[in-house]
């Protein structure tokens, strides 16, 4: 029963979330409307929808909303609507990915403007993890050396006058050995909208499930 009860919260809590981080569009902005008048073409290219959010039409009684088919659309069909709006204050959920197309119904509106096509995009994905900085190409190959002359006999150096011996060589066995610098890592990648919501919703989901078990 506990356990139902926690799924049952956490599941609310979720909800809540998508709703508080959803956006309203209001057509045509705080200086236009859904009529004639708006350059509702332009309004709708200034807008990034996605699932979620809400597409809110505000008019007066002599306009209305019609979701239609893009052929409609286009054409300015009113007589076989999907959906038709006259409350004056609509509000359309954008529940799923894709395309939609409204019209104002009244004769003449449509041609003069009254149509938008929204154009809804799914929820964000993370990013994948970039990839590590590839390493530097290696220097390409020296061209081939003349062959070099016979060398001279070989004279076996005096312990004194040996370069391994001199003190400060640095191929003296003796002398401290450079230590290679260490590549810093790579910054982490930024976290995204869809990360940050998981994240909140999990915060909140265990803080629910401590005060469910006090």
């Amino acid at each position: 029963m506990a356990v139902l009860r926690t799924l049952v919260c956490l599941t609310a809590i979720g909800m809540f979330m998508e709703l508080a981080m959803a956006a309203n569009h209001t057509v045509g902005g705080a200086s236009g409307g859904w009529d004639t008048s708006t350059d509702l073409k332009s309004w709708v290219a200034s807008q990034t929808f996605a699932v979620g959010d809400n597409l809110i039409f505000q008019y007066t009684p002599n306009h209305d909303v019609l979701e239609v088919t893009k052929a409609d659309h286009d054409s300015c069909q009113t007589s076989s609507p999907l959906q038709t709006y006259t409350d004056g204050n609509t509000v359309i959920p954008l529940t799923s990915p894709g395309k939609r197309y409204f019209i104002c119904g009244t004769l003449g509106h449509c041609s003069q403007g009254m149509q938008i096509e929204i154009d809804t995009l799914g929820t964000s994905t993370p990013p994948s993890a970039s990839p590590s900085p590839s390493s530097p190409p290696s220097a390409s190959p020296s061209p081939s050396s003349p062959p070099s002359a016979s060398p001279a006999p070989e004279t076996s150096p005096s312990p004194a006058n040996t370069p391994e011996s001199a003190p400060g060589n640095p191929l003296s066995p003796d002398a401290p050995s450079a230590e290679s610098p260490t590549l810093a890592s790579p910054p982490p990648s930024s976290a995204n909208k869809s990360s940050f919501r998981t994240c909140l919703t999990l915060g909140f989901g265990l803080v629910l499930m401590v005060l469910l078990a006090l």
